[in-house]
């Protein structure tokens, strides 16, 4: 029989929740577990829809793993960055702009927060294939790689499957409209993703404004968030402020990214987030986050469902004419190697900077 001792991982412990006065975003909270049954799901899709529509996040509770198994999850997180040398990260450091993933390790001041003032992210991450046996792993981290495998198909199948079936119901699709663009086995570069961030100099915060990551759209159709508790993330809300979001314990995040846009036709747009220095009662700390990251199969066109009754009703708005589509991973590739790296140009809406991704006009958000 295998062995059903878990091997040895040091305790990650993450900090308090900040106790400071802060303008807190109100997201709705669904109940995934009611996602298993038809009457579930038609009681929660209106709730994801509306949620989506608005504010843009979602926490979802409820999802499949408990705290424990969640708190492991957080424990293995760290040691790609505690447990790994620094030479062997070299070795495992992926050319980000030839291969057009994230995959291994991406550096510390490998993306551009300031162009202006040259200010670099202090942002390290590990990325893995949804397929955690795809790439080779340090030393290190090979131990856990079938629980991380545990954790790849959780948030594929018990997670963003479920999630998806809500938004093809809210567009009254039949239910696996977008679960079929999202197979577990043909998903391109879905990944868990382990992103470490680090504290940076009193400069830093002054040229940058105190922000860590400038605002975004996520590249891909649903992002998950395993929410901890260093505050930083922030929601652009729709009254043009930016207001942070709370951490809820053993809670999920979700979002939805640039290729759920185009499969929308617009009626879901991709949230605008970013990340800036901790609240005062947390900055002696780094902030370790754990996402998922989901793209469609590589092969398929981000093309929208215009057989939606919906979108046929309120009308479809393209990013891009259907025949220019571009393909899932065309997308992903051109994004990925681009952000962060460009020089971006001053955008046509105030505090915004534009670049070009085939043909179409992509922003980033100061």
């Amino acid at each position: 029989m295998p062995s059903l001792t878990l091997p040895d991982c040091a305790h990650y412990v993450p900090p308090p929740a900040t106790q400071e006065d802060l303008e807190f975003a109100e997201l709705a909270i669904i109940d995934l577990s009611k996602a298993h049954t038809p009457e579930g799901r038609a009681e929660l899709y209106p709730q994801l829809r509306d949620a989506l529509r608005t504010n843009g996040f979602v926490y979802a509770i409820n999802h499949g793993y408990t705290q424990s198994q969640r708190d492991r999850v957080f424990d293995i997180a760290d040691v790609p960055f505690t447990m790994v040398p620094p030479e062997e990260m070299k070795t495992y450091t992926a050319n980000i702009e030839k291969v057009g993933y994230y995959a291994g390790y991406k550096a510390r001041q490998y993306w551009k927060v300031d162009t202006e003032n040259q200010v670099l992210d202090q942002i390290e991450h590990y990325g893995l294939n949804r397929n955690v046996t795809k790439r080779p792993h340090p030393q290190a981290l090979r131990p856990f790689l079938p629980e991380l495998d545990a954790f790849a198909r959780h948030n594929h199948l018990n997670i963003l499957h479920p999630i998806l079936r809500l938004i093809a119901l809210s567009l009254e699709l039949p239910e696996d409209t977008l679960v079929d663009k999202h197979t577990f086995e043909r998903a391109g570069e879905t990944s868990v993703r382990f992103m470490k961030y680090y504290q940076r100099t009193k400069e830093e915060e002054e040229k940058s404004k105190n922000v860590w990551l400038k605002g975004h759209t996520d590249i891909g159709s649903v992002t998950i968030l395993w929410s901890q508790p260093v505050g930083g993330l922030q929601i652009l809300s729709p009254d043009g402020k930016w207001r942070w979001v709370r951490h809820l314990d053993n809670a999920l995040v979700i979002n939805t990214g640039d290729m759920m846009e185009f499969f929308s036709g617009g009626f879901y747009k991709p949230t605008i987030h970013r990340v800036v220095q901790p609240p005062e009662d947390q900055r002696a700390y780094n902030r370790l986050g754990v996402f998922y990251f989901t793209m469609p199969d590589d092969d398929v066109r981000l093309l929208p469902c215009a057989e939606s009754p919906v979108l046929q009703r309120v009308g479809i708005q393209r990013r891009c004419a259907d025949d220019e589509a571009p393909l899932s991973e065309v997308w992903r590739r051109s994004r990925t190697t681009k952000y962060g790296r460009s020089d971006l140009k001053q955008g046509a809406e105030k505090n915004t900077e534009e670049e070009v991704i085939e043909g179409i006009v992509v922003k980033h958000y100061n």
